[in-house]
């Protein structure tokens, strides 16, 4: 009986160090949708500004003038590669689930090992 407590608590364990993973994963994907707000905003500023329009950059503590075409290229590369993080976290996240959820059947088909084992050495 013991060892199947201790195989019930390895289980368990597995299942908890998935579900952290999965929080980490999940809160990873918030930070990243929240630049991806961000840049968006800004690509929607420089698009309304003219082409005549003065941008400035913060490098350190200087601000350098930066053509719009320049600022609007690093925006968008920005984007794109915020776009293509989310979508491999996106996998992470869908790979962690279909784990988790291997691991929550095979806890359940465990207990009901336990159970009905329990049940014979009883009756």
């Amino acid at each position: 009986m013991a060892d199947a407590q201790k195989q019930m608590q390895a289980l368990t364990e597995e299942f908890q160090a998935l579900q952290t993973e999965l929080d980490g994963l999940v809160e990873a994907r918030q930070k990243l949708e929240s630049q991806q707000q961000e840049n968006v905003g800004v690509q929607k500023e420089f698009n309304s500004l003219d082409d005549e329009s003065n941008i400035y950059k913060l490098i350190g503590p200087v601000l350098l003038k930066q053509e719009k075409s320049e600022a609007l290229m690093a925006v968008n590369g920005r984007l794109e590669f915020i776009e293509k993080e989310i979508k491999r976290i996106e996998g992470q996240i869908q790979e962690n689930q279909d784990k988790s959820d291997k691991k929550r059947t095979e806890i359940v088909q465990f207990q009901t090992q336990m159970q009905q084992a329990a049940a014979a050495a009883s009756a």
